[in-house]
């Protein structure tokens, strides 16, 4: 009797245990989100900062109630190791990595004009986009941060390729601000590249050798194109060094 008693708690033990592990709480529209402050997230606003990568969650329960989820903001460690955890984003087939950029004449918004030439030594960055493209508007803000890191280094360059006309971009502009320098009318540019998939990223280092290329948005490709002009400005700066 003892034995069969042993055996049933057992086994009643190994499936309360089995329930537990099935019953983890699941992240929905429907779970409640609160930031260290106790304030509630609606869902809209608690998916968009999550899905950016800059944000985790963790669970927590407050006596014996449902299971919330704490929101809280990543450190640069922390997103730099979780964006170098995530697959390369996918190379394009219109580029390749270690080839030189074949030469370009830009003229921007403002009248500005960019001479690939012109721009040796300086890291030149591009992006093709157009603005109906979904994924190239929701790219925006976070490639808006990095040229805002940049700002005080005038030796890279942020170029923005749009198919749209010049009317058209001025137009969305006023509600989307894009801190790259926009070039107007860039189909001709995209055909001379071969570029048919939008967003497509370019990062080309002071000699105008490509160091990375991608096209579609993951959520790591802003990372990787900020890694590459990184990678670039300190290459040249110990080159820089070691040639004194």
């Amino acid at each position: 009797m003892k034995k069969l008693y042993f055996l049933f708690f057992i086994l009643f033990s190994f499936n309360v245990s089995a329930q537990l592990v099935q019953s983890k709480p699941s992240l929905n529209e429907n779970s409640i989100v609160k930031d260290s402050t106790g304030f509630q997230y609606p869902y809209a606003i608690w998916k968009k900062l999550f899905q950016s990568g800059n944000y985790g969650m963790r669970t927590f329960v407050i006596n014996g109630e449902s299971p919330e989820f704490l929101i809280y903001e990543l450190s640069e460690e922390t997103k730099s190791k979780r964006m170098e955890s995530i697959p390369k984003p996918r190379e394009t087939s219109f580029f390749k990595t270690g080839n030189k950029l074949p030469n370009f004449k830009l003229t921007d918004l403002n009248g500005n004009k960019f001479n690939l030439k012109e721009l040796a030594g300086k890291v030149v960055v591009l992006n093709f986009w157009f603005i109906n493209c979904a994924p190239c508007r929701k790219e925006i803000p976070e490639l808006n941060k990095m040229v805002l890191k940049y700002k005080d280094i005038p030796n890279v360059v942020f170029l923005g390729v749009a198919l749209d006309t010049k009317s058209e971009i001025k137009d969305f502009l006023k509600t989307s601000p894009f801190l790259y320098n926009i070039s107007e009318n860039g189909k001709w540019l995209s055909a001379f590249y071969g570029v048919n998939s939008y967003p497509t990223h370019v990062v080309v280092d002071q000699q105008a050798t490509i160091l990375f290329h991608s096209t579609g948005l993951a959520q790591n490709t802003v990372y990787w194109v900020d890694k590459s002009i990184k990678g670039a400005l300190s290459k040249a700066e110990t080159e820089s060094i070691q040639a004194k």
